[in-house]
């Protein structure tokens, strides 16, 4: 029943008052919270290594992982999986060899590492695209799924579900990091619990549909079963969805761009653990590549349940729109219809808890590089700390009122989780390119890295858009192979730069320690450990 009763809004309610006053519990804590922009934007020295993990989590899962990955788990299968599994392995390499170098250069956002690496002109290029990406896909797509999810189990319009995901994330986001990341606690924690109740209620759906009672072991195996198709990682070239998920490609290739570019070079992200020491931020990452291995099973078996069901006759109608045509991205929303009153007040928290903290999370960031990287260098040289701050809010304000505006125009989305993925990765071949020859090659020029980042855009849609400028002629790669290529050129065109033009006044290198590379026993063990599980995932569902 697409309506939420007493027990569900007492759930809700309760929830909402707990990230409230803990919020402001943890506002008030410090005072210097609303004067220094360093607490403001990083939360220097004040989150532990479990509040950066799950601030990290709850700041990457959202909509586009419950409604978005649902829907492709619907129309993919475990394979969409893939996305977290091997961000597990990503946010290893990060804590080894990304962290310790921007900690060691005390590098707090990304177009500050590219000014003190290469010059202010490529800062503020690729300050320019992360604010365009961030509030015209990032933020938006979130905002655009959870108003859909909403008020699809609610009778709240979705118009008012955008206005009132946007006005909440606000005012979580406008006091600062600390309260984000503290507050994200919580957050993750409800989210797993509820997105735990629901995958747990979807396998009982399942088994009692094909007469096993309420056995959860038993709907896995008639998952398994009755969609022995759905339980592939790696897709051979017959695949009907292979351009989105090519095979190898997503070992190898693009998907490991995808996850570098995302976890190591995003403000977004790797602001979590700029404010910590070294030891502080590798336990937390850690700790958030442990949980990103539980995400597919709150957030694509249920998708793969929705589509047993779907195929067996059940939710004709609750999956399709007005025009009769399959919208994967109502699966998740149809489920949790079906859930009890006040379990599906759980659900809707744990799905809210997730909208709210990725869009604090992407809304602090915006804040933090436009206050830190363009209005204090080039508008307000002499602001102040209070100052900075006061701008840093007001950008949290227009950028969410900004994106709300243009959510609506994301209603023609088949799977948006898709949609997010490939548009991102426009820029993120580019952007890999830079940060890596930054780190690792002390020749690469600054001309060289602006040429990285103005031709990333430019590559990348050629590459999308000539198969259809030339009938076919070019041919049309999958856009994780597309990602590769553009990787590959780019990083051609810089080293042939560097080479041809060096500049001795430019290609400033970065302070390396070897020894900051090094890991305590107990990193080393737990990333053996996630390791030793991907290879047996993989093993298992190839």
């Amino acid at each position: 029943m697409k309506t939420l009763q007493t027990a569900d809004y007492i759930v809700f309610v309760i929830y909402f008052i707990v990230v409230v006053a803990y919020g402001y519990y943890v506002y008030h804590r410090k005072r210097s919270a609303t004067t220094s922009s360093g607490d403001f934007f990083l939360a220097e020295g004040s989150l532990t290594w479990w509040a950066i993990g799950a601030s990290l989590i709850a700041s990457n899962i959202s909509a586009e992982h419950f409604i978005g990955m649902s829907g492709s788990g619907f129309a993919l299968g475990l394979a969409i999986s893939t996305y977290e599994w091997m961000a597990a392995a990503t946010l290893i390499i990060v804590a080894v060899f990304f962290i310790p170098l921007y900690l060691k250069n005390h590098i707090f956002t990304m177009p500050q590492f590219l000014a003190k690496r290469y010059n202010d002109k490529v800062s503020t290029v690729m300050a320019v695209f992360w604010l365009l990406v961030y509030v015209f896909v990032n933020l938006t797509s979130i905002i655009y799924l959870g108003a859909l999810a909403i008020s699809s189990i609610s009778q709240i319009p979705f118009e008012w579900c955008i206005v009132g995901l946007s006005v909440f994330a606000i005012f979580v986001t406008l006091g600062g990091m600390k309260v984000i990341g503290y507050t994200d606690v919580i957050q993750v924690a409800v989210l797993i619990i509820g997105g735990l109740v629901t995958t747990y209620l979807a396998l009982q759906l399942l088994a009692d549909k094909f007469g096993y009672g309420q056995d959860i072991w038993k709907g896995l195996s008639v998952l398994r079963k009755e969609a022995p198709t759905h339980f592939h990682m790696i897709f051979e070239k017959d695949h009907p969805y292979y351009r989105d998920l090519p095979g190898l490609s997503v070992l190898i290739g693009g998907m490991w761009i995808n996850n570098l570019n995302y976890w190591g070079c995003n403000q977004y992200i790797t602001q979590r653990a700029l404010g910590a020491d070294l030891r502080t931020a590798r336990q937390g990452i850690l700790f958030a590549a442990f949980l990103k291995l539980l995400v597919p099973v709150i957030a694509v078996l249920p998708g793969i349940v929705m589509y047993v069901l779907h195929q067996n006759g059940m939710f004709a109608q609750e999956m399709t729109d007005a025009a009769g045509t399959l919208k994967p991205d109502h699966a998740y929303p149809t489920l949790m219809n079906l859930l009890p009153a006040g379990l599906k007040g759980v659900a809707f928290a744990a799905l809210t808890a997730a909208i709210v903290a990725s869009l604090a999370g992407k809304a602090n960031s915006i804040s933090t590089i436009y206050s830190l990287d363009i209005y204090k260098k080039y508008i307000n040289k002499e602001a102040s700390e209070s100052r900075l701050v006061l701008i840093g809010r007001w950008t949290v304000v227009v950028s969410m009122a900004i994106a709300a505006v243009v959510t609506p125009s994301l209603k023609t989305l088949d799977q948006a989780y898709q949609f997010i993925q490939e548009y991102v990765g426009f820029i993120s071949p580019g952007v890999l390119a830079i940060f890596l020859m930054g780190f690792f090659w002390k020749r690469t020029t600054s001309a060289a890295a602006m040429a990285g980042a103005l031709l990333t855009i430019p590559v990348s849609t050629a590459l999308k858009f000539l198969p259809a400028w030339t009938n076919g002629c070019f041919p049309d790669f999958p856009f994780l192979d597309r990602m590769t290529i553009a990787f590959g050129l780019i990083i051609i065109v810089m080293t042939l730069m560097s080479l041809l033009r060096p500049r001795s006044n430019e290609g400033k290198t970065m302070i390396i320690d070897k020894s900051m590379f090094r890991v305590s026993p107990g990193f080393l063990a737990g990333s053996i450990l996630i390791c030793g599980i991907l290879v047996a995932l993989y093993t298992v569902f190839w």
